[in-house]
């Protein structure tokens, strides 16, 4: 009888240090404060912080082109104000009756074409570092719903559903503010929160497979410089490789039915062992 009981006792407390164990394994890991990073601001009207160098590139380009449009713009405005003063009816009392100008035209003919030439040689090798996908160090395949996405870590059979905090329906009350601060948030990130959010490593290569279940839907993180559509029955892919630890944030970017606006995406960048410390828990609480 007292084996029987000393067995009984074995077994639970075997049974109590397993659960405790997988209690443990379980508890999701504390990534520290996460600087904000990609973010809209109210009034901004600038890009946000680029956290990956296809951004970086995105926006010396929209610079550069900035500069040529604004000069184009103010040459065409020049000759106007100069041609509407010097051949008025009253400055020119007698029009010239010539049709062509052969070098003008020439000229107006050339330019352009440098122009375009000069700007293709800078946008082009942009377009084609976004087009042409690398080997990646992580692959993920994003699925739009209507109104979420899901994640399915393809290499590691980690599988999860991410969805906004609080409802876009209402207004903002002490429930969802209470859920946001749950989630490491403040009310600040309403609308912009999801109950899970992406984690990668930063400086990691990352590859993503995008598609669609319903209508077509389409995944964005500004402050990566990344948009690709999420069309059903065919597989898109985007990559990028973040720069610097933080959360960025996103939103369906394709109109996609009534709660469209209250799709958002959340990105946490953190550190290799961080990451790795994710993937432990995320492998019991998000199996594929």
């Amino acid at each position: 009888m007292k084996m029987m009981t000393l067995a009984k006792r074995g077994l639970l407390t075997a049974v109590s240090s397993m659960a405790a164990v997988a209690a443990y394994a379980q508890e999701a890991p504390d990534f520290g404060e996460l600087e904000i990073i990609g973010a809209p601001h109210a009034s901004g009207v600038g890009f946000q912080e680029a956290g990956t160098n296809l951004a970086t590139q995105i926006h010396r380009l929209d610079g550069m082109l900035l500069i040529i449009i604004t000069a184009i713009t103010l040459l065409v405005m020049g000759l106007l104000a100069w041609v509407i003063l010097r051949f008025n009816s009253r400055a020119n009392k007698n029009p010239a009756t010539f049709t062509h100008n052969s070098p003008l035209e020439i000229t107006w003919t050339i330019v352009p074409i440098v122009i375009l030439v000069f700007i293709g040689a800078f946008s082009l090798p942009v377009l084609f570092d976004q087009q042409e996908i690398p080997e990646g160090d992580i692959h993920v395949k994003v699925t739009g719903y209507q109104w979420y996405w899901s994640y399915e870590y393809t290499d590691e059979e980690i599988y999860f559903e991410s969805r906004l905090i609080g409802t876009g329906q209402g207004n903002l009350n002490d429930e969802i503010i209470a859920n946001l601060e749950a989630a490491g948030y403040s009310e600040d990130e309403w609308l912009l929160a999801t109950d899970n959010a992406v984690i990668l490593p930063v400086g990691a290569t990352v590859v993503m497979d995008v598609t669609g279940s319903d209508v077509i839907h389409s995944w964005t993180i500004p402050a990566f410089g990344v948009k690709q559509d999420a069309v059903p029955g065919r597989l898109a892919q985007l990559w990028f490789a973040p720069e610097k630890e933080g959360i960025y944030f996103g939103q369906c970017s394709e109109l996609c039915g009534k709660d469209h606006a209250y799709m958002p995406i959340t990105v946490k960048v953190v550190s290799q062992e961080d990451y790795d410390a994710w993937l432990e828990y995320a492998r019991e609480e998000f199996p594929a």
